[in-house]
C-alpha cells in the first residue's frame, strides 16, 4: 500500500518532528527533509502537500536556509509555519522585521474570515507563538485570515496558489485546537488519504528490514524499554533466528533491574544474551562529571561490548536500536539543521568506524506511536507503559562523579519512589517520576545529631511524546510520604526537594 504523503521541510525548529507526529496522528503519513532537499527528490516523492518548518533564522539575516522556489509552482498546497510563513514573504513580496515585542507563549488569535484552514474553530483561539520577528506587510495576492494582539497577519492565505502561511504553532499540544488546523489542511485542503496506521506500518517495516538484512544476521542491544522491546519484536517477527539479542547490565540501571529484564524477555519467548560489564562501564566514568561526556563514553562502551560479544558467537552484519524521534532531534538533527540540545548514547555516541550497519525500526516514531505498534505486535500492557527510562541509565542522574556508593544511593531512593507512586495510583498516568541525585550535601538533623549528607531531587512530569512536558502537581500527602522514606530508608540522604520546571526552558533530565 502506498501512502499519500505530506512532505516537512526542516528549517532548524526544534518543533519540526512535532508537525510530522501531528500529522501522523490523523493517519495521514508525513516525511521530514531537509529544507535544501532537491527538487527532484520532492517531484519523486509526489506529495499531497508541503510544509514548511518554523526556524531560530531570521529571512532578513545574511544566509537565510531558503528552500527551492519551485516547490510553490508545483500545484500542492503548501502551509508555512512561523519562519515558513516568512519564506513565503520572501519568495511573494512581502516584508518581515524585528518586532517591537516577541511573542512567546499563548497568545489569543482572533479571527477575520476562517477560510479551509481555519474551519470549525471558534472566533477567538488560544495558540502558542514563538517569534521575534514580525511581518509588516503581507505577501501579494495574499489575504488575512486572522490576527494577533502584536502580529495584524497572523495567518493569511492565497487561495490561488494555494498558499496558506500562520505565525503561531499548530504542532504543539499548547494550541488547543492545533491539530484540526493541521487536519483541515492534511486532510481536507490536501486530500491526503488517512491510511498510516499500526498496522500497515508494522508491514512495511518487516518488509523494510527483510529487504535490507537479505537473510544476514542482525545484533540487537536491548534495555527492557519500550523502545528496545518493541524494536527486538519487530525485528524478530522480520528475521527469526538470525536475530541475537544482548543485555548489557552496564552497573547504571534501577535497583534489580537485570533481573526483571531477563525474566521479561524469556516471556516473551526472545533468546537473551546477558553481558557484564559493570566494572568496564564504572571504571571508564571514574572521575568524569560532565554530561556530555558521560554520554559519549557510554554510548562507546556500549558498542564495544556488542562488537566484542559478537565476535565470539558469529558474524553479524547489523545493530538493532530502539532510537526515536525525540533521539534524534535532542542529539544531530538527521534531516535538518535543528540545533543541537544534548547527545543519546545511542545517536551521537556511535563510534565513526562501527563495523555493523545500523537496524532502527522506530527511528522516526514518537513514544505514543512506539506503544500503539508494540500493542498491534501484542506486548503486554506493563511492558509498553513503562515509564521512559534514559539510555544512559542513572548516569545522566547521578549529577557529578559516578561511584558505585553513589549509585547505590540513588537506586534505593529511586526505587522507593517508583513503589510509592505505584501504589498512588500514578505510574501509568504520569509521563515520567524518577529520583536525581544533586551533587551537593546539606546540613540535617537526625536523632538530635548535626548531619550532612546528600539531596535527592523529585521528578514528576506529563508529556504525551517528550519534546514538551508539564510537571505535575502530586499531592503534599504522597510527596511527604515519598520523602519521608527516602530520608529514613537511604543512607546517606538528608533533604527531599521537588522539581518544578517545565520542558522548556528545561529538559526533562537533568543531564
Amino acid at each position: 500500500m502506498k501512502n499519500d504523503t505530506i512532505v516537512i521541510l526542516d528549517f532548524g525548529s526544534q518543533y519540526t518532528q512535532l508537525i510530522a507526529r501531528r500529522i501522523r496522528e490523523l493517519n495521514v503519513y508525513s516525511e521530514i527533509y531537509p529544507f535544501n532537499v532537491s527538487f527532484d527528490k520532492i517531484m519523486e516523492i509526489a506529495p499531497k502537500g508541503i510544509v514548511l518548518s518554523g526556524s531560530p533564522a531570521s529571512i532578513y539575516d545574511s544566509k537565510p536556509p531558503l528552500p527551492d522556489k519551485r516547490i510553490f509552482s508545483l500545484g500542492v498546497p503548501v502551509l508555512g509555519i512561523c519562519y515558513g510563513l516568512q519564506v513565503i514573504s520572501k519568495y511573494y513580496g512581502g516584508r518581515v522585521v524585528k518586532g517591537d515585542h516577541r511573542e512567546y507563549g499563548f497568545t489569543e488569535l482572533k479571527m477575520m474570515q476562517p477560510g479551509m484552514l481555519l474551519r470549525g474553530l471558534s472566533k477567538k483561539e488560544i495558540v502558542w507563538m514563538s517569534h521575534g520577528d514580525k511581518l509588516l506587510k503581507k505577501p501579494e495576492g495574499f489575504t488575512t485570515l486572522a490576527h494577533t494582539k502584536n502580529s495584524e497577519f497572523a495567518v493569511v492565505m492565497n487561495k490561488k496558489e494555494k498558499i496558506w502561511g500562520i505565525q503561531f504553532h499548530p504542532e504543539v499540544v499548547h494550541t488547543k485546537n492545533g491539530i484540526e488546523i493541521l487536519k483541515n489542511f492534511a486532510v481536507d485542503i490536501c486530500g491526503a488519504a488517512r491510511n498510516w496506521t499500526p498496522e500497515s506500518y508494522i508491514k512495511s517495516t518487516i518488509e523494510s528490514i527483510r529487504g535490507k538484512t537479505k537473510d544476514q544476521k542482525v545484533l540487537c542491544a536491548v534495555s527492557g524499554g519500550v523502545d528496545s522491546t518493541v524494536a527486538s519484536v519487530l525485528i524478530n517477527k522480520a528475521i527469526g533466528k538470525n536475530l541475537n539479542c544482548v543485555f548489557v547490565n552496564n552497573g547504571l540501571l534501577r535497583l534489580n533491574e537485570e533481573k526483571k529484564v531477563m525474566a521479561m524477555f524469556k516471556k516473551l519467548g526472545i533468546k537473551v544474551d546477558y553481558l557484564d560489564e559493570v566494572d568496564g562501564f564504572l571504571t571508564r566514568l571514574a572521575g568524569v562529571a560532565d554530561p556530555e561526556k558521560k554520554r559519549k563514553i557510554i554510548g562507546n562502551y556500549f558498542i564495544e561490548a556488542f562488537e566484542k560479544h559478537a565476535s565470539k558467537i558469529g558474524t553479524f552484519n547489523f545493530l538493532g536500536q530502539g532510537t526515536l524521534y525525540p533521539d534524534l532531534i535532542e542529539s544531530v538533527s538527521v534531516k535538518g539543521p535543528s540545533a543541537t540540545i544534548k547527545s543519546h548514547h545511542n545517536v551521537g555516541g556511535l563510534p565513526e568506524k562501527m563495523k555493523m550497519k545500523l537496524i532502527e525500526p522506530l527511528r522516526y516514531l514518537f513514544k505514543d506511536e512506539v506503544r500503539a505498534i508494540g500493542k498491534s505486535l501484542g506486548i503486554a500492557k506493563d511492558v509498553l507503559w513503562r515509564q521512559p527510562f534514559p539510555g544512559p541509565g542513572l548516569a545522566v542522574r547521578v549529577l557529578g562523579e559516578i561511584t558505585k556508593e553513589r549509585l547505590e544511593i540513588l537506586k534505593k531512593a529511586d526505587d522507593i519512589i517508583v513503589d510509592e507512586i505505584k501504589k498512588a495510583g500514578y505510574y501509568y498516568t504520569v509521563w515520567q517520576t524518577f529520583g536525581v541525585l544533586l551533587p551537593v550535601k546539606t546540613v540535617g538533623v537526625m536523632g538530635d545529631l548535626r548531619t550532612y549528607e546528600n539531596v535527592i531531587a523529585l521528578r514528576a512530569v506529563d508529556s504525551k511524546d517528550g519534546m514538551t512536558a508539564e510537571w505535575v502537581k502530586l499531592p503534599y500527602e504522597l510527596l511527604n510520604t515519598i520523602s519521608s522514606r527516602v530520608i529514613n530508608e537511604v543512607k546517606g540522604v538528608n533533604r527531599v526537594v521537588y522539581d518544578i520546571s517545565n520542558k522548556p526552558p528545561a529538559t526533562i533530565e537533568w543531564e
